[in-house]
């Protein structure tokens, strides 16, 4: 399953998944919903600039 990806691709979305959950951690838990929104709005980004990497090392 993981052939078709390189190690900085599987690293960024590990990263990824760390960041969803600290946030969940934060809103959940520490009950900070400001400090957690802030993070949990990361990940889309991340995942935005790893598509927008990928397609420009394609061409």
């Amino acid at each position: 399953m993981f052939k078709n990806f390189k190690a900085s691709e599987i690293l960024i979305i590990v990263v990824v998944i760390i960041v969803i959950f600290v946030s969940e951690y934060l809103y959940l838990v520490v009950g900070d919903k400001d400090k957690a929104i802030f993070i949990g709005l990361w990940p889309p980004t991340i995942l935005g600039l790893l598509n927008f990497i990928n397609s420009k090392s394609k061409k």
